[in-house]
This record gives C-alpha cells, structure tokens and sequence, in this order.
C-alpha cells in the first residue's frame, strides 16, 4: 500500500541506495558513515532549493533566477558586515533582501502575465549584476571575497548535533515544513489547483496571486539562508556563490516527481532526488571521474527524466492502440 502510493519516490530510495553502493564497490569509503554524513556538506543546499523551488513548478511557474539571489545575498551580508552593521542585524536585512528578490518575481509574474521563464531570467541577470555591482563597490573581486566574519557565522555551517552535521538537520526539518506547507495547508491545495488549471483556480475564489506571492517570497527567504550557510562554509562572501546551482536544483525537481507544466510533484521525491544526485557528483569525484563530466551527468539526467516522463503521458494510448490492434487481429 505504501510502495503503490509513494511509487516514485520509492523508486528514487532505492536507486539511491544502489548508487550508494555501486559506488562503494569501487570505492569503499563511500560506503563509511562519517563520509556519507559530512559529504552532504558539500551539496545540501541543493535540496534546500529544490523544496520551494518545487511550489512553484507545481503552480505551474518558474524561477531560474534562485541562483543570482544566492549570489546577492551572500554580497549584502559581507558588505553589510564590513561597514561595521552588527552580523544579527546585517543576517535579518539579508533575508529581507532574499525575500524582496521573490516577491519582485511574483509582483513581474502576477502584473505582466509574460511567462515566468521569461521573468525570471530577466532577473537572474538584475540580481545577479546587482551582486558584481556590489562586489566592486566593496573590492570584492575574484575568489576572494569578503572575510574576517567571526566564529558565531563561520560555526553555523560547520557544526554537528549528535555527529551529524547541522546542514543535514537543516535540510530535515526544511523538508518537513515544506511537506506540512505542501499537503496540509489551504496554500498547498492551492498550489495544486493553480497548476491544473489557472482558469478554473480563478473561477473557484482561489487566493492566486496570495499564493504565487506567498510561494515566490518563500524561495527568495531560503536563497538568502542559502547564502548565509555558503559563507559561513567558505568563510567569505563572493557574488558567485550560487552561479552553479540551477541545473542541478531544477533536475532535483524534475526528477523528484515534479510536472513540468504544473499540477503535480513531491516534497519527498525532490527531497530524495537532491540527495540522488548530490551523492552522484560526490560518487564519481571519489572515483576520479572530473567534476566537468559530473556536471554533464546531471544534465543529461535532466533530460532523460523530462523525455521520460513525455513518453510516460502517451503510454496508456499506445497500450490502447496496441490491445485494439491485436483483437482486430
């Protein structure tokens, strides 16, 4: 009963688990409990995008432009941070700015109805020339970035709490919320109607655009927290902090059970699938395979799950073409 109703994500388990072990056939210290807990360090933050980036795919939109307000809000921190702002206060006006970056989407999506795609790579390279614009202000140039943040920042991301890193705790309980959100909250049912059908979400007082704005917001506040872990794990604030996150953050998605034109997805499939695919760049480091042609996986991984799934929708009429053509025969 529990198999036929999370198929999928089951499905998603136990490929990970078999990668896991593939990958420790070649590799044993893959297979040893500390690598497998402290790696998620290395990409965690991966599925915390996933999670609200997931909202909005189900609603039927998008927002490529996660990545550059990573990249914004780590610069806003650092600047802030250097100009002498207490670090309490300069955190808080960072989520702030995370926060203005999604609601600026859903106001752009809402108002203008030109496809949310389109909105949001428009503002992908606002935030992120936003952030190299910053950057020069503050001399923040290269790889160097902003530092000198004290041990209260720098102990945020590189803590445990009963030997498993705080990040992957982050990420539980991210998850968590984001489930309750999903399925048990008038917002989530919602969510879900505006993606089968705006149209009919409008006609039946569906709150839309509460909803776009609720759900666009709550992706602009995790990239901000997103950006607070990347520099508290690196140490200094840089601009190009989330310039590699979209594709692997969208295959998460994708991959995780999400429709790419709306109406369905999984909070736990996306939660499943950003662990699939952080292990699998982990995986093929561990056995020498260069992070190039990692990169390059997750893409074609990409494709085939959305080729997959396009074929998956014609499946039961060709099983229906197939069964008429063979009792005319």
């Amino acid at each position: 009963m529990i198999f036929k109703k999370y198929g999928w994500e089951s499905a998603l388990l136990i490929l990970l688990v078999v990668e896991i072990l593939g990958f420790g056939l070649v590799n044993p210290r893959m297979l040893e409990l500390n690598v497998l807990l402290y790696s998620t360090s290395d990409f965690i933050y991966i599925g915390m995008l996933a999670l609200p980036l997931t909202l909005i795919i189900v609603s039927g939109g998008m927002d490529i432009s996660f990545g550059s307000t990573v990249g914004l809000c780590a610069i806003v921190l650092g600047l802030l941070f250097k100009v002498g702002m207490p670090l309490p206060l300069a955190i808080t006006l960072t989520f702030v700015v995370g926060g203005l970056c999604g609601l600026l989407n859903a106001l752009l999506v809402i108002y203008t109805k030109v496809n949310p795609l389109v909105i949001t790579l428009g503002t992908m390279y606002l935030y992120g020339g936003g952030a190299l614009l910053l950057s020069g202000f503050a001399g923040a140039t290269g790889y160097e970035g902003i530092g000198g943040f004290p041990d209260s920042l720098l102990d945020f991301a590189n803590q445990t709490l009963f030997s498993i890193p705080t990040p992957m705790i982050y990420f539980a309980l991210m998850t968590l919320v984001f489930w309750l959100l999903m399925h048990k909250t008038t917002v989530g049912r919602s969510i879900f109607f505006i993606g089968q059908s705006e149209r009919t979400s409008r006609y039946s007082a569906v709150p839309i655009n509460k909803t776009l704005f609720i759900i666009y917001a709550l992706i602009g506040f995790v990239a901000a927290f997103v950006a607070v872990l990347l520099v508290s794990y690196f140490g200094s604030a840089r601009s190009d902090l989330g310039s590699s996150l979209l594709m692997p953050v969208l295959t998460a998605v994708v991959l995780g059970g999400a429709n790419i034109y709306g109406g369905a997805g999984s909070i736990i499939g996306t939660a499943i699938a950003a662990l699939l695919i952080g292990y699998l760049q982990q995986g093929l480091q561990m056995v020498g395979i260069a992070n190039e042609i990692s990169s390059a996986l997750s893409g074609a991984l990409l494709i085939i799950v959305l080729i997959g799934k396009s074929l998956s929708q014609y499946s039961g009429q060709i099983r229906h073409w197939l069964k008429q053509q063979w009792l005319k025969n």
